[in-house]
């Protein structure tokens, strides 16, 4: 299966290789070492530490987001029970899945790498701004084309050979990660705008996006809970597993996992728009009053100048008061000088 159990294999007389019967205790022990994601998780943790160390100005919070909660879940889905399981259990397979496609990009999106990179690498990062910057990449990055990528390839993977690829061969399983954890990044990095970003929606915007991926996770688990098809059956039913649910009720667990789970994650990230969208607008609000004081205040000053402009002594004519037009009308001067 591509996968070495800490606790070993469970081989009996019907066939079955695997690891022993699920529990809670063995939810905490159960454990596989995966040495493509542990290199995966290395490399990426100890360059960011690398970027952050000495710098103040990088607050402890995004530190927490990438490093324990980004590359903590990307452990846990590769490496705990879950990656253990995932080769014997549908719904351990979902729960990765749902790990991979939101959790682990969201926190390492809120870790802000680009960032770290482009104040770590003055050099590289004006070119990585202009490659973000680029057509292609507003074109790629365009809210329909990443969400659509993002429920797109959990779902193929479900209803085609892919799935079961997996179990078969580490480079498609590892390949698969990758693949899976992409989108849902470029999917955050988008939406959360905390890393420089191709072109900037309105929080408007990305919660319409945020509502339509909410909406696609839920198909996928009712496509999955609705199929009338065991998925991956010759695999399943040559595995043998002796224990646990039956194939059947492991599938419409995985659906209900990958629509509950999904949406558990989807809908405060959809909360959290909302509130980001009030607090956008707010923003505005106070931009714009501070625009229309600021104006008023300018329009204030230049009418006080102008009148004391007006109120400082000048020549003995512009003292006096003015005259009527007529009196200095050639056709009627004679006659006021005539009386």
């Amino acid at each position: 299966m591509g996968t070495a159990l800490a606790s070993g294999g469970l081989t009996l007389a019907s066939g079955y290789h695997g690891p022993p019967a699920l529990t809670l205790t063995r939810a905490f022990t159960e454990w596989t070492f995966d040495p493509w994601m542990a290199a995966l998780v290395v490399i990426l943790g100890g360059g960011y530490l690398a970027g952050v160390r000495g710098r103040q100005d990088w607050p402890l919070a995004r530190r927490i987001w990438f490093l324990g909660l980004g590359l903590g879940f990307l452990v846990i889905a590769t490496m705990s029970w879950v990656g253990a399981y995932q080769p014997v259990l549908m719904y351990a397979r979902a729960v990765q899945t749902v790990l991979l496609v939101l959790l682990v990009p969201l926190f390492l999106a809120l870790g802000r790498p680009i960032s770290l990179a482009i104040a770590v690498f003055p050099g590289a990062g004006r070119r990585i701004q202009a490659v973000i910057r680029s057509r292609l990449a507003r074109l790629l990055t365009f809210p329909a084309i990443t969400t659509f990528a993002l429920v797109a390839v959990p779902f193929v993977m479900y209803f085609t050979s892919w799935y079961t690829a997996v179990f078969h061969s580490a480079a498609v399983r590892e390949l698969t990660y990758l693949a899976l954890m992409a989108p849902g990044f470029v999917f955050f990095w988008t939406l959360l705008r905390v890393d420089p970003v191709p072109k900037k929606y309105s929080y408007a915007v990305s919660m319409w996006i945020t509502g339509a991926e909410v909406i696609g996770d839920a198909f996928l688990g009712i496509a999955v809970i609705a199929n009338q098809n065991l998925i991956g059956a010759a695999y399943y039913h040559a595995l043998a597993r002796p224990w646990g649910p039956t194939l059947a009720t492991d599938e419409v667990i995985a659906g209900g996992v990958l629509w509950v789970l999904g949406d558990l994650v989807g809908l405060p990230f959809l909360a959290a728009q909302l509130i980001q969208m009030m607090r956008e607008d707010e923003s505005d609000a106070a931009r714009i009053d501070a625009d229309l004081d600021a104006k008023e205040a300018q329009l204030k000053e230049a009418q006080l100048r102008t009148a004391i402009a007006l109120k400082e002594p000048g020549d003995a004519d512009e003292r006096q008061d003015p005259k009527p037009w007529w009196e200095d009308d050639p056709r009627f001067t004679s006659r006021f000088k005539a009386n």
